[in-house]
Parts: structure tokens; sequence; C-alpha cells
């Protein structure tokens, strides 16, 4: 592929493209959606599993899976071309409805979340790397917010939607049927309308200011994302702790409502609170990171996130629930596209979807983390004290922030003392 003259960066210069892509993060959002708020109860009433960590292992299988394939999603966006990565990602996805359906055992389920992993980390990764690359510098985080806005939001509806199914038709197979609308919705958009965008990336590069800077490897990039760039370490370490609590909220949640009395329905209606929250907020979230920058918006939504989570460890009825769920949504809405577009102010255009695959290696290696920490912290000593556990961790992850991060949008830290040689050079 060649850059022709008529390459824009810009959210209007390519909206056609931009939207599309927006309603095809929808459906993957959807995807994972079915799951959030009844395959726990299908572990306890389908296959018998008592220990929490046992029904949590769906939640490890794929946030291990999903990691791992964020990080390959990267590289391979750099090197086949971001459309090829999308595309398989949905053909992966294509089978995993029927396996949730008609599962004969608990094996069965979590082959449908190894390849529902799978399948997140190529689609969702590309997207989000796809939108960055249309954007341009100035409005990133806008991007973000609209990826992140539509994603979850459909998460969101799913999840509404699978547990009322479920309340009226039972847990399987009817709460299923919408996923094969949403596998063939998002392959056929993918597959015949969305186009490439890795000439995008190159045109930004060819103007960037650090375009001489010799591409650094995948283990570089790898170690910078992880530990020696203050910046890109301190976004992986949020965006982990960020998914270990929504691990968490996916997994003991359900469980801890339902020890309150709560039914299918209601249960599913919290569930939906708190990624429609999450998902109508990064509307206004990722805009706002570009007018005030990155740093103190992630800080203080890793506090509003332990702060929801404490609201619902200290409720016991329907409006502390909802509370506690609507604060969880707001301060994921201050972090998640704000960690994204912090990534891309630093990566440089050339290594940036590898830096973004990092990223989510460690974001989502969150979920498993989570899964694992809360399940076995529930069976050891009980519900409440397993959701207070992670409600301390995030409150700590939000100082680390505080501490550790230096703003990383341009034009806000315009005038400061510039950032070390790591952020600088990478910048």
């Amino acid at each position: 592929m060649t850059d022709g003259p008529a390459i824009r960066l810009g959210l209007g210069e390519n909206l056609g493209q931009f939207a599309l892509l927006v309603l095809v993060n929808a459906f993957v959002g959807a995807m994972v959606g079915m799951e959030r708020s009844i395959l726990p109860a299908i572990a306890q009433a389908d296959f018998h599993l008592a220990a929490r960590a046992a029904v949590l292992s769906f939640i490890v299988v794929f946030g291990v899976t999903k990691a791992g394939t964020n990080y390959l999603a990267g590289r391979l966006s750099d090197r086949l071309g971001r459309k090829h990565v999308l595309v398989a990602g949905w053909l992966v996805a294509t089978p995993v409805p029927l396996l949730l359906m008609w599962a004969p055992s608990w094996s069965w389920v979590l082959l449908a979340n190894v390849l529902l992993g799978v399948s997140q980390g190529l689609t969702w990764s590309t997207t989000v790397i796809m939108k960055i690359d249309l954007a341009g510098e100035k409005q990133r985080g806008l991007a973000m917010g609209w990826n992140e806005f539509a994603g979850y939001l459909a998460v969101a509806g799913s999840a509404l939607l699978t547990g009322y199914l479920a309340g009226r038709f039972g847990l399987r197979p009817a709460p299923f049927y919408p996923g094969l609308a949403f596998v063939a919705a998002g392959l056929v958009l993918s597959a015949l309308v969305v186009k490439e965008t890795q000439a995008h990336a190159r045109h930004e590069a060819r103007g960037h200011r650090s375009v001489a800077e010799p591409a650094p490897s995948q283990r570089e990039v790898f170690v910078r994302a992880s530990l020696s760039d203050r910046e890109l370490s301190s976004v992986s370490q949020a965006g982990l702790v960020n998914n270990l609590n929504d691990g968490m909220a996916w997994g003991l949640f359900p469980l801890f409502f339902a020890t309150r009395g709560l039914d299918l329905a209601q249960i599913g209606t919290l569930a939906a609170i708190y990624p429609a929250v999450w998902g109508i907020g990064q509307l206004v979230t990722g805009a706002l990171s570009d007018r005030v920058g990155r740093k103190w918006l992630i800080a203080a939504g890793m506090w509003v996130q332990a702060a929801g989570i404490a609201l619902v460890a200290v409720s016991s009825g329907w409006g502390g629930f909802a509370g506690g769920e609507a604060l969880l949504g707001a301060g994921t809405a201050m972090v998640y596209p704000t960690l994204l577009a912090a990534i891309g102010d630093v990566a440089h255009p050339s290594w940036r979807a590898s830096a973004v695959g990092v990223y989510r290696l460690w974001r989502d290696l969150g979920y498993a983390i989570g899964a694992l920490l809360s399940g076995v912290a529930a069976d050891a000593l009980g519900l409440g004290p397993a959701i207070w556990l992670v409600a301390g961790l995030t409150l700590g992850s939000g100082f680390v922030v505080a501490v550790r991060m230096r703003e990383t949008h341009r034009a806000v830290r315009a005038g400061a003392k510039p950032a070390g040689a790591a952020s600088s050079t990478a910048s």
C-alpha cells in the first residue's frame, strides 16, 4: 500500500471510517457483554461449581488469552496491517455463542472463553489502533472516548439483554442467540466495509518531530512500556489494576448480589449500570483529557473506582449497589480512554501499535489476576473482605500515578520542564 496525497488526519476528515469503526467496536463489546451477568449463575446451576475460584476460572482463561493476544495484535498490526488482524479476530469469535449455548461441561465454557479472549484481543486492540491512526494528535483523547463508549455501552446493553432473556427463558440457550447476530454483523462490516488505516500512521510518522529516532526492538518497547519509562509503565500498572477490579466486579458482584436476595433480572440490571456509566462517561472524559491533560484524570479516576467498590461492599440493598456500580463506572470512564491517549502521546507512530499491545497485555492480565485474587480471597475470607481487598489495591494504584507519572499531553505540559529522556525521545 502506498500513501497518497489525499491522506489527512483528524476525525472530521475521516468521519465515515471512524464512525464505522465505532460501530464495529460496539459489536466487539456486545460479545463480551453476553457473559457479564449470567455466567457465574450458569457455573453454579448447570455445572454445580461451588468454589468461587472455580466459578471465576472463565475470567482467568479469558484474561490470559486476551492479554497475550493483545501483545501479538499490536505487533501484527504493524507488520501485516490493521484490517487483516481485525477480520481474523471476528473469525475466531464465530463458534463462541454456539459453545456457550450447548456446552456439555465446564471445560467447553472455558474453551469458549479462550476463543473469546483471542477474538477480543485481536478486534478491540485493532479498533483502538485504527482510531488512533485516523485521529491524529489533537483529537486522540476524543477518539479513544468514542471507541470505549461504543464498546462498553454495548457491554451494558448486552448484559441487560442476556439477564432479561435468562430470567424469562432460562440460562441457556436463549441468552446467547444474540451473539450469532453480533458475530455476523462484525465480520461482514470488517471484511467488506472497513478500510486499512496503516497509511495514516505512516503519514503521521513522516511529519513527526522525532521521525529520525531508530525504531526500537520489540524487547525495548516491552521494557519501556513495562518498567523503564515513567509514563508508559505508570499507565500499564493503572490499566492492570483497573481490569483487576473489573475482573472482580465481573465475577464476584453477581454472587455478592445473589447472597443479598436479588434475582437474575435485578443482577442483570446492576451488571449493566457499571459499563453503561463507563461507556457514556467516556464521551466526556476522552475529550476532557485533551483539554486538562492525562495524569490527574487517571489518578482521580482510580480513586473514584475505589470509592465505588467500597460503597458496594458496605451496602445491603439496591440503592447502595446501584450507587457503587455507578461510581465504579464513572471512575473507569475517567481512566480508560485517558490511558490509551497517554500511550498515543508518548509512543512514536512507528512503534505505537506495539506499545498499545504491551499496555493491553498488562491491562488484560488484570482480568486473570483479579479473578484469581478475588476468588481465592472470597473462598478464604468471604465475599466482603475480597471486595475490600480490591478496593485497597485500586486506591494504591491511583497514588502510584500521582507520584510517578508526568503529564504526557504536549499542549498541557507546554512551558513546563521537559520530561526525561525516555519519554521525550519516545514522544
